[in-house]
């Protein structure tokens, strides 16, 4: 296991060596009621995330914006002490590191960008009644399963797709653009697979003015995305929607550059990858001008600033508008433990819980209203926005009130971008 920060094992080495040394312990302690010996300094959280394997971009990013939140919560004077665990990209390993991290003493878990992942750190803190916060993961049974000890600060894989497709009847409504067609491309993950569920259900009630031809399901861990192509050549498209990792999206670009395919617009309506730096950094200025329906961080807010430096002091060699969705999701993550330990006053699981599902918080980064859960533990009050690469940077393009820059529509060829 991959760890920085505070050992979680050594407050039970140093309580063992005390005793052996012949400190006794006072009996009013020893007396106390068990609410009194509750309480606790500070909060300690696990930070369940994919920093190593297939995922480890996506899982490194997060990881960033964890690093800033210990340095900006303890600035607004929240007690809290994260420590890093890798989860690897495998979804047995982050059961066991959930089941491992308890048992060493968090007192809460954080994570873990993978819906497959995600699911089995839950029924581990279901068992163990344990707060488990997911920053990133859009699988729906998550939130669906009755588990009493998981909130969801981020959009279901229905609520990503249903407010994607309207952006994308806005952006052209926006350009004055009339396309006629769109094939639907996606991973075959736990996430993609939800996602091409709520496309199935959602798209024939979009009410959108163009056709959905077809729907190709691709493993992501394949060497190359030739033959999916070579599948959308043939249907010619004028639009791509796709679901993918950054290393997916990588190959997809470059099988579309060799097979000459040129799409008017490739539009996520909701998913990672196109705004990966990975993607920036391996394909350059063939990374531009996708698009992507996404929360995003909110550019008016005064947390987004605060969050941004905290970033830039944690992280200087990284950028904080590439990374500010995971990093942004992950930071609000802690936010809401280290909020609802505050007002609880105690890390018991079960009153903690109580404390994160009680939850209103009115300043925080991302965009849409409070942070606020239902009963199955889900906000719904995060919002969409269209994000567009120009120069390799992210830059929002909608909504037209908190946008920076007009939506480049349709997309410019492969040829002469260097």
């Amino acid at each position: 296991m991959s760890r920085s920060g505070p050992h979680f094992g050594a407050a039970r080495v140093d309580r063992r060596t005390l005793l052996l040394a012949g400190t006794t312990l006072s009996l009013a302690t020893l007396a106390a009621p068990p609410a009194t010996r509750a309480q606790a300094k500070s909060l300690r959280v696990a930070s369940l995330l994919p920093r190593s394997g297939f995922l480890a971009p996506a899982g490194q990013s997060c990881h960033r914006g964890a690093l800033a939140a210990q340095a900006l919560l303890t600035d607004l004077g929240h007690a809290i002490e994260i420590v890093h665990i890798d989860t690897e990209s495998n979804v047995e390993t982050a059961r066991t590191q959930a089941e491992r991290a308890i048992n060493e003493g968090a007192q809460a878990l954080v994570g873990p960008f993978e819906s497959g992942a995600a699911l089995a750190i839950a029924q581990v803190c279901e068992q163990r009644k344990v707060p488990f916060i997911v920053n990133i993961a859009a699988a729906p049974q998550l939130t669906e399963q009755g588990y009493q000890f998981l909130v969801r600060n981020f959009q279901t894989g229905g609520q990503l797709v249903a407010n994607g497709l309207k952006l994308i009847a806005s952006l052209l409504d926006a350009q004055k653009l009339s396309y006629q067609s769109a094939v639907f491309l996606h991973a075959n993950d736990t996430f993609g697979t939800a996602q091409r569920g709520a496309m199935d259900a959602l798209f024939p009630k979009a009410n959108l003015p163009f056709k959905l031809l077809d729907s190709i399901a691709y493993d992501p861990r394949a060497q190359d995305l030739s033959v999916e192509v070579t599948r959308l050549r043939s249907l010619s498209p004028d639009i791509v929607m796709v679901v993918t990792r950054a290393g997916d999206a990588v190959k997809l670009v470059r099988d579309m550059v060799r097979q000459r395919f040129e799409p008017k617009a490739i539009i996520s309506p909701g998913s990672p990858g196109l705004y990966d730096e990975e993607f920036f950094q391996t394909l350059g200025p063939l990374s531009d001008f996708m698009i992507y329906n996404v929360p995003w961080v909110n550019p008016k807010s005064a947390m987004t600033s605060a969050l941004e430096k905290a970033f830039a002091k944690a992280n200087p060699s990284n950028r904080f508008a590439v990374d500010c969705l995971n990093a942004g999701f992950t930071f609000e993550a802690f936010l809401i433990a280290a909020d609802a330990f505050k007002r609880a006053g105690t890390s018991n699981g079960p009153e903690l819980m109580a404390a994160i599902r009680a939850s209103n918080i009115t300043e925080h980064v991302m965009t849409g209203g409070p942070i606020t859960f239902d009963a199955k533990g889900q906000n719904p009050n995060i919002a969409s926005v269209s994000v567009q690469n120009i120069k390799r940077t992210p830059t929002v393009v909608l909504p037209a009130d908190i946008a920076t820059t007009a939506p480049v529509m349709p997309m410019p060829g492969w040829q002469g971008r260097s």
